[in-house]
């Protein structure tokens, strides 16, 4: 078993499994949400791993793009897009050097993506850019809090996010959830128990 965290083979390697390693159900947070959306809006999913989340979006009228970096991922959420009669681009790239555009996106939803502290700047900077006037951000990530806890994400603190750096990268946004909290996280077979979380929204004024 390949051990590390941010490499792609670590991911291919667990998405090999007939299961769905997170499930098949959306993130709640993302769910809790939805409303902020609207069918037909342009919607970029980063790290969308299996489709769980993408699929979700897709099957109420959102134009879903997603990326990861993973091919058995994406295998995989043409499998559950196709159960779920939706269908989606799913674009194989490495975060850290990604074109998100310019002023292209209404929203970019964000679900436990953890990317080293080192190269997150970088991704909040094509975030803000990406997005249009009135887009939202949205996402939930494990804090340093999850070290507590064995239930799921990364055991490594840089990988985890905490809300005072992205409260600082998108300071001229408008807030709408900003928060650290523990709740039940269940989400298929490494997403389970209690939890320590980031959940962020905002939209670009």
């Amino acid at each position: 078993m390949v051990d590390n965290f941010t490499d792609t083979a670590f991911w291919n390697e667990r998405y090999l499994d007939r299961n769905y390693a997170y499930g098949e159900k959306p993130n709640n947070f993302l769910r809790k949400h939805l409303s902020l959306f609207n069918s037909g809006d342009d919607i970029l999913s980063l790290a969308e791993g299996e489709g769980r989340n993408g699929v979700y979006l897709a099957r109420y009228g959102i134009n879903v793009h997603a990326v990861d970096f993973s091919y058995a991922a994406r295998d995989k959420a043409r499998e559950l897009a196709e159960k779920h009669n939706v269908l989606f681009p799913y674009e194989i790239a490495d975060l850290s050097q990604f074109d998100l555009g310019i002023d292209k996106w209404n929203g970019i939803v964000s679900i436990f993506c953890h990317l080293p502290e080192t190269l997150r700047p970088h991704l909040y900077q094509s975030i803000r850019a990406a997005l249009k006037v009135g887009g939202l951000f949205l996402l939930e990530a494990y804090n340093p809090g999850q070290l507590e806890f064995d239930t799921g994400g990364p055991q490594d603190i840089s990988h985890l996010v905490p809300l005072s750096e992205l409260m600082t990268a998108f300071q001229e946004f408008q807030l709408i959830v900003a928060q650290e909290i523990e709740r039940e996280v269940h989400e298929g077979q490494y997403h389970n128990g209690l939890s320590s979380v980031t959940q962020f929204i905002v939209r670009k004024r």
